[in-house]
């Protein structure tokens, strides 16, 4: 090897170790800086001459594990979308109440017992009838309160989502802005590396709002795409829309049908045209969107429900009166039947019929529902709480003669039942008298009480905004939906405790009667009440049935079970994160200890190839000496 290749092969080291130092140098500069990834020099040996090697340089390498990478952007949308969801449980949980607090669901519905035990036991005193009124205010007033707050967490989780939309486009934004520089620089060098931790940073940011997957191509570009298959970006970025409803009330429902679905949804513009729904195709399944619309539309509404359902069976448990059939009379046989009364039925109360297919043996439970706007019908099974019955609406808006033409096209030829009308409102059902295919078993009617002193116990103690409730069905949907947020007490009685006892005027109930505070008590402390499986609790096949106080323990207890396991859920996954996090930042972290012993390192080599260039300068000043 000449003097020259010896001169050539350490001014190369000596590049190499400038560069290298100068790493160390932004490695040391950039320690505590988010995102940033340790970087090395790239090099090779390249061969000088004959006999010598050279170091080539080809650029900056950043030290990542693509593995952990990926691992921990997973974890990070697993880990953002259970801390959601245990926020926003534990606030709900407080909207409930620890059941040993005052002003609680419990603690207003045992304190409505209370009152009214006391009004059994001095159904004359004044006092304990203005204590059993103000006792029905608080429970009303509770459950409004409940219902405030349940629906103040799902506007949170609709701006929540609004936040979110706005930081992932900015994130693909940048994404793409950041592919675009990569593919018209070409380069490996530190400039690029920079770029390509920037890009990072925004993916992983936008993986704590989604569950993504990224494919990288040969020019370090990434499309970042959904892990239902949707991309997200390349390129071009795509852009997210959503349309905020603000006031969330208990009717702001999401529906997968736009023309009834009155919450926001999120749609995907691509570039070059065309647009998804994300949200009614499922496509968004971890990070903060997808917690944010669960607790939204499924988990908040199911509490709603759930509040909503006790109010509507306390207030139908104390109105509603079921009143058997009366036999028909002995002119209409051979066939044999019933007489109902339909006076007083409101939309949404039932006629019940109970009826024997001969045929088979089978016995069937038939449950008529009233309703006055044709545009719900037909019902659905669903429509009533028993899972044996067979559910029929009819509607009423036309007259009995209307609802006995479609109770006989509907069961004349099916269950073999004949209907007519006889007088007033009085509906008759016969079963098919001699050819005996049908016998009609049972049949009563149930109607809500309008009235305080109708001569009945019953009562609407409770009322929905000053009004009946029913059940009532409309194409707004069911009366019940939000009914918690609505009920009050029933203004009469506000004006007149007295009726808590007087049920009847003529003649007048007397001063120490306790049939009325007998009913209620009964009806709220041990009256037993099938629940809609829509609240969580109970299937439709077997729905839960209980006493008030059970199914407000029901759930109260089930909410409270749900927030200790989110919370686990989301403690487990901070563990696993942090965990990943600890090994990426292992891997791919500066360590100043090590970036100190590479420098001393550096300096030894930097010295040692000035000192091999500071020997070849004293041979060539020997070589000219001599000539």
């Amino acid at each position: 090897m000449g003097l020259s290749q010896a001169l050539s092969t350490a001014m190369s080291g000596l590049r190499a170790t400038q560069a290298a130092i100068a790493l160390v140098g932004s490695n040391v500069a950039n320690a505590e800086t988010p995102g940033y990834v340790r970087k090395s020099i790239i090099q090779s040996a390249g061969v000088t001459g004959d006999y010598g090697s050279s170091v080539l340089l080809h650029g900056v390498d950043r030290q990542l594990d693509q593995y952990l990478q990926t691992q921990l952007r997973t974890e990070t949308s697993g880990a953002a979308y259970a801390d959601i969801r245990s926020t926003f449980l534990q606030n709900l949980q407080n909207v409930y109440g620890n059941p040993a607090e005052t002003g609680t669901i419990e603690d207003s519905f045992n304190k409505l017992l209370t009152a009214f035990q006391g009004l059994q036991t001095s159904p004359d005193s004044q006092s304990a009838r203005i204590g059993a009124v103000a006792a029905a205010q608080t429970m009303a007033q509770t459950l409004n309160a409940a219902t405030q707050g349940i629906q103040a967490l799902r506007a949170n989780a609709e701006m929540g989502i609004n936040d979110s939309i706005m930081t992932a486009n900015n994130a693909m934004a940048q994404i793409a802005f950041i592919n675009n520089q990569l593919q018209n620089n070409g380069k490996t060098d530190a400039a690029t590396a920079s770029l390509l931790d920037q890009r990072d940073q925004y993916i992983t940011q936008l993986s704590s709002l989604m569950d993504i997957r990224t494919v990288v191509n040969d020019l370090n570009q990434v499309t970042v795409f959904t892990n239902s298959g949707v991309q997200l970006v390349g390129t071009e970025a795509a852009q997210l829309t959503f349309n905020p409803q603000g006031t969330m009330t208990p009717n702001t429902l999401y529906n997968v049908d736009p023309t009834k679905n009155n919450v926001g949804t999120i749609t995907i513009n691509f570039p070059h045209g065309g647009s998804y729904d994300l949200v009614s195709t499922n496509s968004i399944r971890s990070g903060k969107i997808a917690a944010y619309l669960e607790l939204r539309d499924n988990t908040l509404v199911k509490a709603q429900t759930q509040i909503d359902q006790f109010a509507a069976s306390m207030s139908s448990a104390l109105s509603d009166k079921t009143t058997a059939g009366t036999a028909a009379p002995a002119s209409v046989l051979p066939q044999v039947g019933y007489d109902l009364d339909l006076t007083g039925l409101q939309s949404g109360n039932v006629i019940n019929v109970s009826y024997k297919d001969n045929t088979t043996g089978i016995t069937h439970n038939l449950s008529i529902v009233r309703v006055d706007d044709p545009s719900v019908l037909p019902l659905s099974n669903t429509s009533t709480l028993d899972p044996n019955d067979q559910v029929l609406g009819i509607d009423f808006s036309g007259g009995m003669a209307s609802v006995v033409s479609q109770l006989n096209a509907a069961l004349g030829s099916t269950a073999n039942l004949q209907f007519s009308n006889p007088s007033g409102s009085t509906l008759r059902v016969l079963d098919d008298g001699a050819t005996n295919r049908s016998d009609v078993l049972a049949a009563s009617v149930t109607t809500t009480m309008s009235s305080l002193t109708s001569g009945n116990p019953q009562l609407p103690l409770f009322t929905d905004n000053g009004g009946l409730f029913s059940g009532a069905i409309t194409a707004n949907g069911s009366q019940m939906t939000g009914l918690a947020g609505r009920i009050s007490v029933n203004t009469a009685l506000l004006g007149d405790p007295s009726r808590t006892i007087v049920f009847s005027t003529s003649p007048l109930t007397a001063a120490g009667d306790t049939t009325r505070a007998d009913f209620i008590l009964a009806q709220l402390q041990t009256g037993s009440y099938r629940y809609s499986p829509q609240t969580g609790i109970g299937t439709t096949g077997a729905p839960f049935t209980g006493t008030l106080v059970n199914f407000a323990k029901q759930f109260i207890s089930q909410q409270g079970e749900a927030a200790t396991a989110a919370k686990q859920l989301a403690d487990g996954q901070s563990v696993v994160l942090n965990t990943l996090q600890k090994k990426v930042t292992d891997a791919s972290g500066v360590n100043i200890d090590d970036e100190m012993a590479h420098l001393l390192a550096l300096q030894n080599a930097y010295s040692a190839n000035a000192r091999v260039m500071s020997s070849i300068k004293q041979m060539y000043d020997t070589l000219i000496q001599a000539m």
